[in-house]
């Protein structure tokens, strides 16, 4: 492998508690070659003398916009706005493939800086499988935080926690009504992680995935009390929920929540809301009567940051130790560029 230098940088959003390298896989990164330079974090649930102690360099938060021009800047969730140009390749959840608000925006600032997005959603394998991904435990906190606010005990803000303390609040409790869910998109990882959490709450779902949704029967859809949406979209498809359906007196459903959170982008399956909600307001009413609450929240594994950000950073490790041109990350380089192409942008240095 070519000498590689990776800069850890610190999340701008406040509530972003996950890391994608763990200190004890830095370890194994800096043994193998790779200079690895992490800035400090107040919020990151990893202390920075871990990683320092396992051999990295330590720099200020936000110093990756004057990190040396080779340097692959490594995050995950979005970058602040300044600056307008970015030079640097950047590994990150970019968002800004499927025509979501401000993704033209962010590709023009890396083909004005001559830089490249490397998105992680898009780092995958020959067949298109996803190589490192938060998704069980998104799907995992998306039906937790569904149970609750059915039973009545979703409490604000939402705090980070562990699975333990947050596996305790699921188990029902006497006076705990019976209730059915749904969760579509069944078997993929997040369908799987909200499948967990429903059966650590003693709800058995009834699980939906392609075959069941191809001709979707939005009556028994309507008849659950509570559903989890765990699709991502790739291409459009007819929407699981519209506006007349949350009006149908006869709906039963109370309680959705939507791990997906593609508010805005054309390939949405629940055009139903215009926002997402977040660990202040983790829920918003959506029809007073029959009731209907949402809960879309864009970051939901950062309230499970030590457990969910192990299992990504085991997956991720070996890829970047194999980092290079070709293979998994020249899938990510051409899928950039191609969404470059689309909006008709014309790349600097890359």
């Amino acid at each position: 492998m070519t000498e590689l230098h990776l800069w850890l940088r610190h999340e701008v959003r406040t509530t972003e508690r996950r890391t994608p390298v763990v200190p004890s896989d830095a370890r194994r990164l800096v043994d193998s070659g790779v200079t690895l330079t992490v800035e400090e974090s107040p919020q990151r649930i990893f202390p920075v003398e871990e990683y320092e102690a396992v051999g990295c360099r330590i720099a200020p938060a936000g110093s990756w916009v004057s990190a040396p021009v080779d340097a692959v800047i490594l995050g995950l969730k979005e970058l602040p706005d300044r600056p307008a140009e970015l030079t640097h390749r950047h590994i990150f959840f970019g968002h800004a493939y499927k025509r979501q608000p401000g993704a033209a925006d962010l590709l023009r600032r890396f083909a004005r800086g001559g830089g490249a997005l490397l998105d992680l959603e898009y780092l995958v394998d020959d067949s298109g499988r996803r190589l490192a991904a938060f998704g069980f435990w998104a799907g995992y906190l998306g039906a937790a935080l569904a149970v609750l606010q059915h039973r009545g005990r979703l409490l604000a803000p939402l705090t980070p926690t562990d699975k333990d303390a947050l596996d305790e609040t699921l188990r029902p409790v006497a006076g705990d009504e019976d209730f059915t869910a749904l969760v579509i998109g069944a078997l993929g990882r997040s369908g799987r992680g909200a499948r967990d959490a429903f059966r650590e709450a003693g709800v058995e779902p009834t699980c939906w995935d392609l075959e069941e949704t191809r001709d979707l029967d939005r009556r028994a859809l309507l008849a659950h009390d509570v559903m989890v949406n765990a699709v991502l979209a790739t291409t459009p498809v007819p929407p699981f929920l519209r506006e007349e359906d949350l009006d149908d007196p006869a709906r039963r459903l109370r309680t959705l929540c939507d791990v997906t959170c593609d508010v805005g982008s054309p390939l949405n399956v629940l055009p139903v809301y215009d926002r997402t909600t977040d660990w202040t307001e983790p829920a918003r009413r959506l029809r007073k009567e029959p009731p209907l609450d949402l809960i879309a929240i864009d970051n939901l594994p950062s309230l499970l940051p030590k457990e969910s950000s192990t299992d990504f950073s085991a997956a991720l490790l070996p890829q970047l130790l194999g980092f290079g041109a070709g293979g998994p990350w020249g899938r990510c380089l051409e899928r950039f560029r191609q969404a470059c192409r689309e909006l008709g942008i014309v790349e600097g240095r890359s």
